[in-house]
């Protein structure tokens, strides 16, 4: 199974410790040169390998960690997407619902997917809070998973586990999944939310 995150703003780079924490590769890419953030991935650690946009769509699980604005750019890179699973973590605040013809703002970035299975996920934390280690208090930190697709959110879970996360399953993207969406100027019940999961 291979990885990657593109994107690699305070967000990208908070998703690119949690696999450096594990010793996991993961390709990081942006729409620009690779050699532009090399000295950045190689600060986080050896397992961050900076790649080109069509190298770094070749990856199995794809964490989307661009402005909500960019996810079409990033669309195009691929014909189909069929057989990758996108782990949408972009926000879409402040953009009216009417552009998102009033759906859910990941059925929307699905759309441009077209053949991906996608995850709405790692999206609820602030960079600062995603950035820490998620073994907290004596517990795990939350992450919230949401799909349309229950192999896809199960196959995240199982990532986000080895990530050190502990995985929480909304359900489907119109349902539980509007709990860490933000639609239009407010934000889903959900985000923002730090919780940490005690085994017991």
């Amino acid at each position: 199974m291979s990885y990657a995150i593109i994107g690699f703003g305070n967000i990208g780079k908070a998703l690119a410790k949690a696999f450096a924490r594990k010793g996991i590769e993961v390709f990081v890419a942006t729409t620009r040169d690779p050699k532009s953030f090399a000295a950045d991935a190689a600060a986080i650690g050896p397992t961050i390998i900076p790649k080109t946009l069509a190298e770094a769509v070749k990856a199995d699980i794809i964490f989307l960690a661009v402005r909500f604005e960019a996810h079409p750019d990033v669309a195009k890179a691929l014909a189909t997407w069929q057989g990758k699973t996108i782990v949408d973590v972009t926000n879409a605040y402040g953009v009216p619902p009417e552009k998102l013809g009033g759906q859910p703002s990941s059925k929307f970035v699905a759309q441009a997917f077209s053949g991906a299975k996608l995850v709405k996920g790692f999206n609820h934390l602030v960079a600062a809070v995603l950035d820490q280690d998620p073994a907290a208090h004596g517990g795990k930190r939350v992450v919230f998973l949401a799909s349309d697709d229950d192999a896809a959110a199960a196959e995240i879970g199982v990532l986000a586990e080895k990530l050190g996360f502990s995985p929480i399953k909304l359900g489907g993207l119109s349902e539980g999944g509007l709990l860490v969406q933000a639609r239009g100027n407010s934000w889903g019940h959900l985000i923002f939310k730090d919780l940490v999961k005690f085994d017991g």
